[in-house]
């Protein structure tokens, strides 16, 4: 069945960084666009970071534009965000999704906890 299983999240300081993992099974990972969101505490899901089939062209939500890196590797399914310079507020459930080009596709992860806190 697909699966999308979120790790790497976690707790750290303000100005640390965490890597993101996204994992994906159960459906044709490389024809499938990949995004990162978040959902704060009593905030609305939005979307932080976006990469194509391809990998070539990326898009990030403008609060995390130079500190957070998305990337994708089709050999391992895997999509990724760099997350550097954390910020209290960057605290949220991290959820990926795939997004089918073409269809009406898509499915989403289970979610990963980040916490930036001193």
């Amino acid at each position: 069945q697909v699966q999308l299983v979120e790790s790497g999240g976690g707790l750290v300081q303000p100005g640390g960084s965490l890597r993101l993992s996204c994992a994906a099974s159960g459906f044709t990972f490389r024809y499938y666009v990949m995004k990162w969101y978040r959902q704060g505490p009593g905030k609305e899901r939005e979307m932080v970071a976006g990469v194509t089939i391809d990998g070539g062209r990326k898009n990030y939500a403008e609060s995390v534009k130079g500190r957070f890196t998305i990337s994708r590797d089709n050999v391992r399914a895997t999509v990724y965000l760099q997350m550097n310079s954390l910020k209290v507020e960057d605290t949220a459930v991290y959820y990926c999704k795939a997004e089918g080009m073409g269809t009406n596709s898509e499915f989403w992860g289970q979610g990963t906890q980040v916490t930036v806190s001193s």
